[in-house]
């Protein structure tokens, strides 16, 4: 029997249906604006430059504090959500990215802006965790993986408004026109999630957890760490997100116009293209996990080799500029690491019990913004320190792709036969549920 097989057999599954889809829209359109707000400063990084008169590094450090905030609540947001539900999570945090937002737009100095940055990285954390939580209260276990696809693809899509609206309003309108007529989408999903959102199916109100303070917590976070696919899926996320991330919040924009030296409009055009391609290989992957779970880990790898050759190829082009062909195919295998960052949800999902699903989800999604800040940094710094040598600053990424994949390597066994004990242990208690 395969494992889709037995989820579609577990008792106590949600039902799914008409109100599930209406309740999980609500949780992530609230997620579709935080990624809207978030790859805001990707399409505004040279007018950010200009605005606040800063080089590579301090722009960068827009995006790496951003990120620090994002990683560094994860794990506190699964805790959270874990106790409190996700409508009271959410709704915090689409307040606060809302405010970040409409800070950034009025922010007269650096030190302000990086403020405004920081409170939007807070609130935007609590975005992602609360709606894989909400997926799994609200659909069968055996829907999972393309559920949680689903959800990265709407995300992408607010990545889509971002390259292709909010960069069109911004040198249309300006700045703080664009930035703060942005903010009222913020203020829509806040009502909408206050008004309509539901944690759970009514009479699928999950048993109450015992709250001992700072040993609950503690508990929480070590027993899922210490589960073999909880680590193996932070190294997934960590390993395929973040060439993407890096590429689309901040330096792909910087690299296509200076280094390859396309034309603004130009650049605009391949980053909706890594958007695009990443939409339509969500929806494949999440087909092909749905049916074959043992497609995870080659996805996974085999996305990581073929960005790593594409970047190689790109950047040790013998020509001055990379040709426009590569570029395309460049940015289309960069699609595949948002939906290959995924994957590592569908690690560590069936290594923990739903009491701890937010906590879980929280490790797992630190790994590739945790990566995608250190890239971040070491490509401004590096460009900063090489005269803007793009070739230098952006081979980083080789660096923790190898050290990803070396991880994934040692993790992937012990993984495996966790997940098999699993497996096992849930068919022996299905058979023995009463009728």
């Amino acid at each position: 029997m395969s494992a889709t097989v037995r989820d579609a057999t577990l008792p106590g599954d949600p039902p799914g249906g008409r109100k599930a889809v209406v309740v999980w829209s609500i949780g992530v359109a609230v997620y579709f604006v935080a990624v809207i707000f978030r790859t805001s400063l990707g399409v505004a990084g040279l007018d950010a430059a200009d605005r606040f008169h800063v080089g590579a590094s301090a722009l960068s450090t827009f995006s790496i504090l951003q990120l620090l905030v994002y990683a560094g609540m994860q794990i506190p947001v699964g805790l959270l959500v874990d106790r409190l539900g996700t409508k009271k999570v959410l709704s915090i945090g689409a307040l606060l990215f809302t405010v970040g937002q409409l800070g950034f737009a009025f922010s007269p100095t650096y030190g302000a802006a990086l403020a405004s940055r920081a409170l939007l990285g807070c609130g935007d954390a609590m975005t992602f965790i609360s709606v894989l939580r909400l997926g799994t209260r609200w659909f069968p276990a055996r829907r999972g993986p393309m559920v949680a696809q689903l959800a990265g693809l709407v995300g992408m899509a607010g990545n889509l408004v971002s390259t292709l609206v909010l960069a069109r309003l911004l040198h249309g309108i300006g700045w703080t026109p664009a930035f703060a007529g942005s903010a009222l989408a913020g203020a829509v999903v806040l009502v909408l999630t206050l008004l309509f959102l539901k944690d759970h199916p009514e009479g699928m109100e999950p048993e109450p957890s015992p709250h001992r303070g700072a040993a609950y917590v503690r508990g929480q976070i070590a027993a899922a760490w210490r589960e073999p696919g909880t680590r193996l899926g932070l190294w997934v996320h960590f390993t395929t997100q973040f060439p993407a991330m890096v590429f689309l919040l901040l330096w792909g924009l910087p690299f296509l116009v200076e280094a390859q030296g396309l034309s603004r409009a130009t650049a605009g055009e391949l980053l909706t293209l890594v958007v695009l391609s990443n939409m339509v290989i969500g929806l494949v992957y999440g087909q092909i996990v749905a049916r074959h779970h043992a497609a995870r880990l080659p996805l996974a790898l085999g996305t990581v080799g073929a960005t790593a050759l594409l970047w190689a190829a790109t950047l040790a082009y013998p020509g001055r500029h990379a040709p426009m062909w590569l570029l395309l195919v460049l940015c289309a295998v960069l699609g595949a690491c948002g939906p290959a960052s995924m994957l590592g949800f569908d690690f560590a999902r069936p290594a923990n019990p739903p009491e701890r699903q937010g906590t879980a989800s929280g490790i797992t999604n630190m790994g590739g913004f945790i990566a995608s800040m250190t890239t971040l940094f070491a490509i401004g710094v590096l460009l900063d320190a090489t005269g803007d040598d793009y070739t230098v600053a952006f081979s980083s990424v080789f660096v923790l792709q190898a050290l990803g994949v070396s991880q994934i390597l040692r993790l992937r066994g012990r993984a495996a036969r966790r997940e098999r004990e699993r497996l096992i242990s849930s068919r022996i208690e299905t058979v023995h549920v009463p009728a």
